[in-house]
């Protein structure tokens, strides 16, 4: 099979029906199949990095070292860690039978779904790609890829370099624009894995329902963090602005607000402006952006705010680039409260008590990730417990995204499902549930025509 920026209806449906085919022949359901498939993206992502990383360079302005952080080292990480556990992944898990079943056996057996569609965002276009892809191989399945066409770099290079690392008649890439992405998903695929913004999964979830194709949605939010008085302002600082400013701002689960105790507010934002510039020291203009569009829309969000800009601020058009800029009480409603920002721009808001900030952001949408900065550890707790939310960190940021064992998602609006080590196995498998019973006994009093007698024993029985 080959690979095409442009591929007519009849293409795709000849697509889907060989890779059905291949399926069928049940050669991915092998755990040698699956290995040599994971040995093929951790070996894409090793010998591949400097290639990947200039791609890259050219879609989004990373730096080489930025691209391994941000794009190739999570992916490893993945590829490692389900090499690691896939056989104990794949054994029939065991289960006890009721006394009225004995006697019998019973266990749940992990099946692949079929072929699947993974939908790759532009922000980590590697990452965020094949780490669902290491899920669904892992799980046994045949694949159609799907990358950004809003990294059109990287796009170009993973549909030439998957082919040679994986089983090309398995997997397939397909490159193309979100008409591409409607078509793929018009042909019934057995799972579809997208990630990225809230409105296109909604489009993603409509298109998929026809054929009643199961999605998972990794979507995003505004992910708040919340400081607490008695936070070492210093590291959180740190902290908050290291991950904030990975890749411009474009990350999902990037601090979208922070929440701070009103008396430490100005001590906060005094320490988060001397770290961000530490930060940049040697670095001359914005932050890149990754298209005019979303350049327009955060240059939006600093024309159109009533705070006060504390650092930052500046945009140039020509380089579609905007200085890290931090924004301090912001009114409530304004578009950079309002939306989910994805860039360089953070806003800082004040409370006054704990339950004031927990109802804050409880009356908008569930977020993607919740960040908590306490030294009380009852109070980390408590906030954790109180602000649903996809996943949640307590004095730092992201680090729950880079723990292969545990689940990653959203809830409510920033997603659904979850994937990541054995969670991604599991999204991408069926659990079968197995009964095997004996010849022998056949106790004739379960069939009819029923004795009174047999009614009252069955009754004591069931």
């Amino acid at each position: 099979m080959t690979t095409n920026s442009v591929l007519a209806s009849r293409d795709l449906t000849d697509l889907m029906a060989a890779l059905r085919q291949v399926h069928a022949t049940g050669r991915t359901k092998s755990v040698e199949w699956r290995l040599r498939q994971l040995d093929g993206i951790g070996r894409l992502v090793t010998e591949r990095e400097n290639e990947i990383a200039a791609a890259l360079a050219e879609d989004l302005g990373r730096n080489a070292f930025e691209a391994w952080l941000g794009d190739l080292a999570s992916t490893k990480g993945e590829v490692d860690y389900a090499r690691k556990h896939l056989r104990r992944w794949m054994k029939a898990k065991r289960h006890r039978l009721p006394l009225n079943q004995l006697p019998g056996s019973a266990w749940v057996q992990s099946e692949p779904l079929g072929v699947v569609l993974v939908i790759g965002p532009w922000n980590y276009p590697v990452n965020l790609t094949l780490s669902p892809l290491v899920a669904a191989l892992a799980a046994g399945n045949c694949a159609v890829v799907k990358p950004s066409e809003l990294a059109p770099a990287t796009s170009a290079l993973l549909a030439r370099l998957i082919p040679h690392y994986l089983d090309a008649e398995a997997v397939v890439v397909v490159e193309g624009d979100g008409q591409t992405t409607q078509d793929l998903l018009a042909l019934g695929f057995d799972h579809a894995f997208f990630t990225g913004g809230t409105e296109v999964g909604r489009k993603i979830m409509a298109a998929a329902a026809p054929t009643l194709t199961p999605v998972t949605l990794e979507l995003g939010g505004k992910s708040p963090a919340i400081i607490a008085a008695d936070a070492d302002l210093d590291v959180v600082a740190r902290r908050i602005a290291w991950f904030k400013l990975l890749n411009s701002g474009q990350t999902c689960i990037s601090p979208d607000y922070i929440l701070v105790d009103e008396s430490v507010r100005d001590e906060f934002v005094d320490k988060l402006v001397t770290t961000i510039r530490a930060f940049q020291a040697g670095r001359t203009g914005g932050m890149r952006i990754v298209n005019e569009r979303q350049f327009d829309r955060l240059s939006g969000y600093l024309t159109e705010t009533r705070g006060t800009i504390a650092t930052g601020g500046r945009t140039d058009c020509r380089r579609l680039t905007i200085e890290p800029t931090v924004i301090v009480e912001p009114d409530a409603a304004e578009p950079s409260m309002a939306d989910e920002i994805f860039g360089p721009i953070l806003p800082v808001i004040s409370y006054k008590t704990i339950d004031e900030a927990i109802t804050f952001v409880n009356k908008r949408p569930k977020p993607l990730s919740l960040y908590v900065f306490t030294t009380t550890r009852s109070l980390g707790r408590r906030l954790v417990d109180s602000i649903p939310a996809g996943g949640a960190v307590i004095n730092h940021v992201a680090l729950h995204l880079l723990v292969p064992a545990l689940p990653f998602g959203g809830v409510g609006a920033s997603g659904m499902g979850a994937y990541h080590g054995e969670w991604g196995f599991q999204t991408f498998s069926h659990r079968k549930a197995v009964v095997a019973k004996a010849m022998k006994p056949d106790l004739r009093i379960i069939y009819p025509p029923y004795t009174e007698r047999a009614k009252k024993i069955m009754r004591k029985l069931v």
